[in-house]
């Protein structure tokens, strides 16, 4: 089987195979289940995960410690905490699967020395991490102003593949609403 981070790089350009090679031998390949931390917060984030299957959430602690979902990452998208891994800066912000995930990831130390031997990489990821970013803030926009309804619905039409592979707790905590107000939502759209 082809590997889905060459194949989906490989969209923006052409990877000779003696860089996929590299590329293949310096990511490795790691399993979570729904609920593992891949990055706890309070530390530097030094590992970058491109998303081969599966959700992941970004997940913050608000001042009344309340836990709140930020942004879901999904298949074919690389995550990280990316102040913290650009600045060496501690992050408030965990990583966690959102469901069952299988990623590749990466040290920035290996992710450095791999941009000294394939130097155009570097702008390519950059690139895609720009564009990611983006559309987490366009799709996040969307969401101002609505009510609980329509962000739900506006949900479901942007982000429908999430909504089928993580619990309706993440969804309501994403769109800022409760449990019991989405449960109704949910009866009242059927």
């Amino acid at each position: 089987m082809r590997n889905e981070l060459i194949a989906f790089l490989e969209l923006f350009t052409d990877i000779s195979p003696e860089d996929q090679a590299l590329i293949e031998a310096t990511f490795a390949s790691k399993s979570f289940a729904e609920g593992e931390v891949l990055f706890p917060g309070g530390y530097v984030c030094r590992e970058m995960f491109f998303v081969r299957r599966g959700v992941l959430k970004i997940v913050v602690t608000n001042e009344k410690g309340t836990r709140v979902l930020h942004y879901f990452l999904r298949q074919n998208q690389f995550c990280t905490i990316l102040e913290s891994f650009l600045n060496e800066s501690v992050a408030e912000e965990d990583i966690i699967a959102a469901c069952p995930c299988e990623v590749f990831s990466i040290s920035k130390t290996a992710l450095l020395d791999l941009y000294s031997k394939i130097p155009y990489l570097e702008r390519l990821i950059d690139q895609i991490r720009q564009q990611a970013l983006l559309d987490k803030i366009r799709i996040r926009n969307t969401y101002l102003g609505h009510d609980a309804q329509t962000r739900y619905k506006l949900f479901l039409m942007q982000q429908s593949d999430i909504a089928l592979q993580v619990p309706l707790s993440d969804v309501a905590s994403y769109l800022e609403i409760t449990q019991q107000s989405l449960s109704r939502i949910r009866r009242n759209l059927r």
